[in-house]
């Protein structure tokens, strides 16, 4: 899995063969059949495990803050903080594995749907105790600021721009919880 990674910093995950996964891992082809399907599959473990750690992460963070509003904020500058320092892995979520099905039924996937769960699970809270309005839908707000956070990321990652962490973080926190609207 260190050798794949470290692969996949230097090539795009279809220009890399088994072959030289096993090279630089300095072990036989036949090894990584014997714990992976295929490429894909070592390429979702690899991932579970990177989305695993982000997980923790986050919910140590969250666990500092009171309001919903706050986790919410930490969540999104957490989320900007590990697409900009993980841009491998950041591009392989973002072009890459979206497009395969198999991305759906693997661990990986279901580390992003937990993910997606604690911002849900906290919307909801803050829905329920009257921080956030009563008519507002979780499931909506959910996802404008998952998409804010990843459109936000997509060009500097696929272009190798410095994302601005702070600034975006405070923006998009900035339009979602206080709006717009003059």
């Amino acid at each position: 899995m260190k050798a794949f990674s470290l692969l996949m910093a230097e090539k795009d995950f279809h220009s890399i063969t088994t072959a030289e996964i096993a090279r630089t891992a300095q072990v036989t082809e036949g090894l990584i059949y014997k714990y992976f399907k295929d490429k894909k599959e070592l390429l979702y473990q690899v991932l579970n495990d990177h989305f695993f750690e982000f997980q923790t992460h986050i919910e140590n963070r969250i666990a500092n803050e009171k309001a919903c509003v706050e986790k919410l904020k930490v969540i999104i500058f957490s989320s900007l903080e590990s697409y900009a320092a993980n841009r491998i892995f950041s591009k392989i979520l973002l072009l890459e594995v979206r497009n395969s099905l198999d991305f759906f039924e693997s661990g990986a996937y279901e580390m992003v749907r937990e993910y997606a769960r604690t911002i849900l699970d906290i919307i909801e809270k803050g829905i329920e105790t009257g921080e956030l309005k009563s008519e507002t839908d979780p499931h909506i707000l959910r996802k404008v600021i998952l998409g804010a956070i990843e459109h936000a990321c997509l060009g500097e990652i696929i272009f190798g721009r410095q994302l601005d962490i702070d600034e975006v973080s405070t923006g998009i926190s900035n339009i979602v919880f206080n709006g717009a609207k003059r």
